[in-house]
C-alpha cells in the first residue's frame, strides 16, 4: 500500500473524515503533520500544494488534495487503485 502523508489541525473536523476514510479503506499508517504545531510546515504545504486550507493528502507522490477531494476520488473508484499502485 501507498505511503499516506496529511497535513491537518487538532480541531478540523475534515481532517478526521478524511482520516476515518482512509483508514475504513484499509490505510493502517498516516504520515500526520500538525500545521498547528509546526507553523515552518504550513509554508512547506502552501509552497507544495498551492492551498492554504487543510487536510492536504498525498498518496505516494500523488497530491490528491482536501477532504472533499478524497471523496470525491473514493466515489468515483480511483481512491484504492490510488492506494494499491506498486
Amino acid at each position: 500500500m501507498q505511503a499516506v502523508k496529511m497535513y491537518t489541525t487538532a480541531v478540523c473536523p475534515y481532517c478526521i473524515r478524511a482520516k476515518q476514510l482512509l483508514k475504513a479503506r484499509g490505510v493502517e499508517q498516516i504520515e500526520e503533520i500538525r500545521i498547528d504545531q509546526l507553523p515552518v510546515e504550513r509554508d512547506q504545504m502552501v509552497a507544495t500544494t498551492g492551498r492554504r486550507t487543510v487536510p492536504q493528502i498525498f498518496i505516494g507522490s500523488t497530491h490528491v488534495g482536501g477532504c472533499d477531494d478524497l471523496v470525491a476520488l473514493d466515489a468515483k473508484g480511483g481512491l484504492m487503485p490510488l492506494l494499491q499502485a506498486a
